[in-house]
């Protein structure tokens, strides 16, 4: 009996294994196997007791079920907090989380080792049975301590298990919608701040634009004057003065042993009757006289190629030396040939007189073309519209006379020192009265007629056509140009050129006190005062000058060689 007591006693200590549903069963059938081996200790029982351990072992059997189905649900919901837990993650972008992927067994590993540990720590044993009779009555109470240990474990375990991970499963949405509205709010301010740069950029090129605008050429006005190095300039406007005086008186001074070349400036080929008077004044002379068959339109380069091989046609045709007067552009255009191609010209020209010629720049032509400043691209547009499609000319022509093309090309090319320089400006009157000056520039040729005869002819009398002139107020626009300039920029000038601009370095220059605008040195008035004199009696006292100047630099040369 006392074997049989430490047999019972040796086999009452379990082991537990992890928790599953085979150890159920298997826990089940140790019991049965057990109650078999030893039913010769439990044939005196009674019925009831059978009856009891039979309703005992169905209950754990239901239990069990209920336990497995509880599992189940667990493991469902995981999966599905799983999916949710995943796609969140998904959605964040850089959120560094726990991974909710973990072993589906370490639950069941969790569960079976705080059951052992449970066991093992427990200060009473799990089973003692001292006999037959109370074997019965302590399997039952082993079955059901199992069972609440298995449940409280499982439940507690699973609770520990997920416990960390669902709480960080509930934190991960707001998280990521912190996160989210955080990169939200960073990206408004990153739009907000770019905004603001774009304004800022737009807000200081319109700034700019407009102070360039505003300031347009008071800066390079007169810069010849300012410029270091440049040849100082001499007045001659009384020894002019005196020559236009004998003039008047009929004391012609110009000697025909020069060729005289007029070249007109720009717009000149729309202007039929441009110098037409001059070269027609100087061949009743007696002299030899051009105008210069060039295309006003073109660029200074051009037009000073098609000079020099003008000039030398005209050397080579007639033997003689050529003298220039140049008006407007013309004189740009006959300095730059000079400047250029004076290796070839320099025996071939015997002077430059500059008549209104923007040497320096035209503040006019440089705020059309002005780059930087309000509507710059629209107004160029415009001017190659007019110049290029209408008039079918070269931007250049307009460009070449800006101040920062003028600049270059006289840094880059001066004007030979030996040669006589005349620079002629004069200041445009601004009076009323010039409103009402006409200027005649063109004819126009009015088609054959027929005109009845009322006489007592017996057939009609065809009479020709009659040139009828063309006459624009080319006055009453110089004088508003004139205003314009002298109220903006506070220089004086005869509506297209300053009178600074027009003084060109190492020359002699002519400042007539009568009010001229830019138009009236070639084109004839409508208005004529016999008492003053004339664009023709000026241009042969430019040109009697610049024949004075020639000489004596001649004389200067004899001299230095002597």
């Amino acid at each position: 009996m006392f074997n049989d007591h430490k047999l019972l006693h040796s086999h009452s200590h379990i082991t537990v294994f992890p928790f599953d549903l085979n150890l159920s069963f298997s826990v089940g059938l140790k019991i049965l196997n057990f109650d078999s081996a030893h039913g010769d200790a439990v044939k005196n029982t009674s019925l009831l007791i059978d009856t009891l351990g039979f309703h005992s072992l169905m209950d754990d059997i239901f239990t069990r079920l209920l336990t497995l189905t509880s599992y189940i649900s667990h493991r469902f919901i995981q999966f599905i907090e799983d999916l949710v837990f995943r796609d969140v993650i998904r959605c964040s972008e850089n959120l560094v989380v726990v991974s909710s992927e973990r072993n589906p067994g370490c639950s069941c590993h969790s569960i079976c080792t705080s059951i052992s540990e449970g066991c093992s720590l427990s200060s009473k044993p799990c089973i003692s049975i001292s006999s037959p009779t109370v074997l019965e009555g302590r399997t039952s109470g082993l079955r059901e301590e199992l069972l609440v240990n298995a449940r409280s474990e499982f439940v507690e375990s699973n609770y520990n298990y997920r416990g960390v991970p669902i709480f960080f499963q509930g934190l991960m949405l707001p998280l990521s919608s912190l996160r989210f509205a955080w990169r939200l709010s960073l990206l408004s301010w990153k739009q907000f701040f770019s905004y603001l740069r774009c304004i800022q950029v737009q807000v200081q090129s319109i700034t700019s634009r407009v102070c360039t605008t505003l300031r347009g050429s008071s800066d390079d006005i007169g810069w010849l004057q300012c410029t270091p190095g440049m040849a100082s300039v001499e007045d001659g406007t009384a020894r002019f003065l005196e020559l236009l005086a004998g003039i008047r008186n009929g004391e012609h001074k110009l000697p025909n042993s020069f060729v005289y070349l007029l070249i007109p400036g720009l717009f000149s080929n729309h202007g039929p009757l441009y110098f037409v008077g001059a070269k027609r004044f100087f061949s009743k002379m007696g002299l030899a006289c051009h105008i210069a068959k060039i295309h006003s339109e073109a660029s200074v380069e051009h037009n000073a190629w098609e000079l020099k091989q003008y000039i030398e046609e005209l050397y080579w045709g007639s033997g003689k030396r050529v003298m220039l007067l140049g008006h407007s552009k013309g004189g740009v255009d006959a300095a730059a040939a000079l400047s250029v191609y004076w290796s070839d010209l320099k025996d071939k020209v015997a002077g430059l007189a500059l008549v209104q010629s923007p040497y320096g720049g035209s503040p006019l032509a440089s705020d059309i073309l002005r780059e930087g400043q309000i509507a710059d691209k629209e107004t160029r547009k415009i001017m190659e519209f007019l110049i290029c499609k209408l008039i079918k000319g070269d931007i250049r022509a307009l460009e070449d006379l800006t101040y920062e093309k003028r600049k270059e090309f006289i840094m880059k090319h001066k004007l030979p020192e030996n040669i006589p320089l005349i620079s002629f400006h004069s200041e445009a009157s601004i009076a009323p009265g010039v409103l009402a000056t006409m200027t005649h520039i063109a004819h126009a040729e009015l088609p054959w007629l027929p005109f009845p005869n009322f006489s007592n002819e017996e057939s009609d009398n065809v009479q020709a056509g009659r040139q009828v002139p063309v006459v624009i107020p080319s006055s009453a626009a110089m004088a508003v140009c004139a205003l314009h300039l002298q109220l903006r920029y506070g220089e004086k000038s005869d509506g297209l050129v300053t009178c600074r601009d027009a003084e060109v370095p190492g020359s002699v220059v002519v400042r007539p006190d009568k009010k001229l605008d830019h138009a009236w040195m070639v084109y004839s008035s409508r208005k004529k005062n016999p008492s003053e004199p004339d664009s023709c009696e000026m241009c042969e006292a430019l040109l009697t000058l610049l024949v004075e100047l020639g000489k004596m630099k001649q004389e200067a040369r004899e001299n230095s060689n002597d």
